[in-house]
């Protein structure tokens, strides 16, 4: 797949079938136009007389034209390239959005940006698509514009939107409830984390259960609601399991959020590794105990609930 950074940087001398979105998550639904793209370009094509597109945005346009957004993201940038990528995307353009290209008028989108610089052949659209300057323009809109300039428009209906009913707000709202299976349910695979892990306070290594402390830099990404979860990695080309735990530590009076990953049978140094941990199960809400002998007991009952899950799990 090729990346390029800015509608401007775009270069491609064959016509183009594409879609546009900020495909946060590149959930089920979204998979489903990726694969109308896809399979567009394939039917009728001489020697590859067409290639397919994606034009998404970043900074998500909440963060730049509601000026108090603090809506969180299901994708960082480099995650959600490489779902895109896994999607058989041939083109790949991420534009920086801001104020100025928000003013755009639709015709002006449609002239500058799809005829002229994507040298459209076909866009494929929900049907309740809106764009140009305060989203004035609609699905009626882009097919005269269509038969102005001489592109096709494929609409995908409101029947064939309901019959893959997902959103990336339904999805942002079941992790922030810590509802995982539903999230994964319309994600179509399990809900990562990436990042690097660091040193905490080395707490759990004293009660046999050590940690790998994962900081995420990208403070717009969501993290699902606290509490203790079952998680794997992939490390060294093996996955492994364990538990997570994301919050504040209320046993031992911690101030500051943190996410920390036991991973079962597991005795190697990750410091300063970047790792992707998949969140499979969640196993209960964050609590404060008594003392630490009684998190101990605790996340001794955890571990067993989490590999009597997994034993399940690995027989599907």
């Amino acid at each position: 797949m090729k990346i390029f950074h800015s509608i401007t940087d775009f270069i491609c001398s064959k016509k183009t079938i594409l879609t546009l979105g900020t495909f946060d998550g590149v959930h089920i639904g979204h998979k489903k136009i990726l694969e109308k793209i896809t399979q567009s370009r394939s039917v009728g094509t001489e020697n590859g007389k067409y290639e397919s597109l994606v034009l998404t945005f970043f900074p998500h346009p909440r963060m730049v034209l509601q000026e108090h957004s603090d809506i969180k993201l299901l994708n960082t940038i480099s995650e959600k390239i490489d779902l895109l990528e896994q999607s058989g995307i041939e083109n790949l353009v991420i534009h920086p959005f801001d104020e100025s290209f928000s003013q755009l008028t639709a015709e002006e989108f449609v002239k500058t940006v799809l005829v002229n610089k994507f040298n459209i052949h076909k866009i494929i659209i929900g049907h309740d698509h809106r764009f140009g300057k305060n989203r004035t323009a609609n699905i009626d809109d882009l097919i005269d514009f269509g038969k102005q300039y001489g592109f096709e428009v494929e609409e995908i209906s409101a029947q064939e939107i309901n019959a893959i009913s997902v959103s990336s707000t339904k999805i942002r709202n079941a992790l922030e409830q810590g509802d995982i299976a539903l999230a994964n349910k319309y994600l179509g695979y399990h809900y990562f984390l990436s990042g690097t892990i660091v040193k905490g306070k080395q707490l759990g290594r004293t009660i046999g259960f050590p940690t790998a402390n994962l900081k995420i830099e990208e403070n717009y990404k969501l993290i699902p609601q606290n509490g203790v979860y079952i998680v794997y990695s992939i490390i060294d080309g093996e996955r492994v399991f364990g538990m997570m735990n994301i919050g504040f530590n209320p046993t031992v009076d911690g101030e500051n959020h943190s996410i920390e990953i036991n991973f079962f049978d597991f005795d190697q140094d990750l410091y300063h590794q970047n790792i992707t941990v998949s969140v499979l199960h969640r196993i209960r809400s964050e609590q404060k105990f008594e003392s630490v002998s009684f998190l101990k007991n605790q996340l001794e009952i955890d571990r067993n609930e989490a590999k009597s899950f997994l034993d399940n799990f690995l027989r599907k």
